[in-house]
């Protein structure tokens, strides 16, 4: 078994190839971690998840953009695609949870959307994804056909962020126990509260922490 500092060392390799896109780098480091039998799981959430999360802030700080996104995606899923297959079955077992996510009838943003996204699928979610510009029904009609415990909807502009509402009520009327989370720029506390909904999240691994925790309480309900 490695020791604590090797085990450092390759989270590091893994966080830092993913917000420097180094898609080589981020594969090695994915494999060493598989070859002495450290934690897969630990290498995804505190590695990949943790480079991702940079990656999100230096978006957010409008120091990357749309093409530096998708090279950290596509590092990111370089070391998902080694590391996933050796995750053991009791880590899958406690962050599994299935979400339906996608930006509301009248918004075709979805950076952040794909980002929050990601850290669904690297912490082990079942993800469907409905893409942008989402008429409202088809969120409820996903829900009832994958019965997924956590319903993600985003909007970017404060007009396709009142679709949000009436989602919230078709879904709360078929499926009551059902979490629903909010996220874009124009939502606040108060916007969440107004619609109904259960939560929102600043950022992608607030969100993850947030999904988490509600699909937690409907496990134990």
């Amino acid at each position: 078994m490695a020791d604590e500092s090797k085990r450092q060392e390759l989270l590091k390799k893994l966080a830092d190839g993913v917000w420097k896109f180094e898609e080589d780098e981020v594969a090695k480091a994915a494999s060493e971690v598989i070859s002495l039998g450290l934690d897969a799981y630990d290498a995804i959430m505190n590695g990949l998840a943790k480079g991702m999360e940079e990656a999100g802030r230096l978006w957010e700080e409008e120091e990357y953009f749309v093409p530096e996104l998708l090279l950290c995606a596509d590092a990111l899923y370089a070391g998902l695609g080694i590391l996933r297959p050796h995750v053991r079955m009791e880590d899958k077992a406690k962050s599994k949870g299935v979400v339906v996510i996608g930006t509301v009838q009248g918004d075709v943003h979805d950076i952040g959307k794909n980002l929050v996204k990601m850290m669904f699928e690297v912490a082990g979610f079942e993800v469907h994804d409905l893409g942008k510009d989402v008429e409202l029904e088809r969120f409820v009609e996903e829900q009832l056909k994958t019965n997924a415990e956590l319903v993600c909807l985003s909007a970017m502009m404060t007009t396709s962020m009142l679709g949000m509402e009436r989602v919230i009520k078709m879904i709360r009327a078929k499926n009551p126990k059902v979490k629903i989370m909010i996220g874009g720029a124009p939502v606040t506390q108060d916007v969440v509260q107004k619609f109904g909904a259960d939560g929102t999240a600043n950022s992608a691994s607030n969100a993850l922490r947030e999904a988490l925790k509600m699909v937690a309480a409907l496990r134990t309900m």
